[in-house]
């Protein structure tokens, strides 16, 4: 007869005998681990920072340097060096102002009305919550956290090896590429820096909020697609490349959301620390 184990406080799955056990371990042991990763890594963060500026600025730097368009003044510097500046600083700055937005200890209220309507829930008060077991962004939320940061990351230097730095001098379809790409890595990379610390202070509106972001990168991809296309003289070989990424991309977002949008949905340890609600 199958049984209900814990894999870890909030997170549930169906086992039997020795397997059972063996998950119930299995998942404790990574609900552990995953608290002292998260507790390790607060206060670590202005040290995560300094080697993210260090680093992309450095690698930015040597992009610039090596622009394919040549650059006589300072406009023409600025075309280049500005989309940059800003992809390095985005992260940074979203992370600052949701720190700053939400601070920590604080009980927020919960929204006036629910968008996660499925299942039976029993109301918790923000002070029970918080008291609760499940409570905390541990188990598979601190993956979800370390898979923020890895994609503020990873699309920037995906931006910073597939796009050249261009400005006026190129032809219309390069600086339509360039600032187009350049304005999704900034405004993704500042919506993830503030998802990453609602989800680390348990903000009830997280999980909407990175609803909004998967929404907004697709909004993004559809937008390049739509300029790009419209740019004139755009060969034909761009645009091919130029349709495999912004189709990677989408694809990417629609994978995550399918893995973590069920999570979010139904685990108790989301409900418990974002929705101050647990199963009766």
């Amino acid at each position: 007869m199958k049984r209900i184990v814990m894999l870890s406080p909030g997170d549930h799955v169906s086992g039997t005998g020795a397997l059972a056990r063996w998950i119930s371990i299995t998942g404790t042991g990574l609900t552990e681990r995953s608290r002292r990763l998260v507790l390790v890594l607060c206060p670590r963060m202005e040290a995560v920072i300094m080697a993210w500026l260090l680093i992309f600025g450095a690698a930015a730097t040597i992009r610039i340097l090596f622009a394919l368009t040549p650059i006589r003044g300072v406009i023409d510097f600025a075309e280049i060096f500005l989309p940059y500046s800003l992809a390095t600083l985005a992260p940074v700055a979203g992370y600052r102002i949701a720190m700053a937005a939400f601070p920590g200890g604080m009980l927020p209220g919960q929204p006036g009305f629910r968008l996660a309507l499925y299942g039976r829930w029993r109301k918790l008060t923000p002070a029970d919550a918080r008291a609760h077991p499940a409570f905390g962004p541990f188990g598979f939320m601190a993956s979800l956290l370390i898979g923020m940061l890895l994609n503020v990351a990873i699309r920037s230097f995906e931006f910073l090896l597939a796009v050249p730095a261009l400005n006026h001098h190129a032809p219309e379809w390069g600086t339509t590429i360039f600032h187009m790409m350049a304005l999704d890595v900034i405004a993704m990379n500042f919506l993830y820096g503030v998802c990453f610390v609602m989800a680390l202070r348990s903000i009830p509106l997280f999980p909407r909020m990175l609803v909004f972001a998967w929404t907004m990168d697709v909004a993004l991809q559809l937008a390049i697609a739509s300029n790009v296309a419209a740019s004139a003289e755009l060969p034909g070989s761009v645009a091919v490349a130029m349709e495999g990424l912004l189709r990677g991309n989408v694809t990417k977002v629609m994978i995550s959301a399918a893995v973590w949008l069920p999570y979010l949905l139904l685990s108790d340890r989301v409900n418990v620390t974002y929705r101050s609600r647990v199963q009766p």
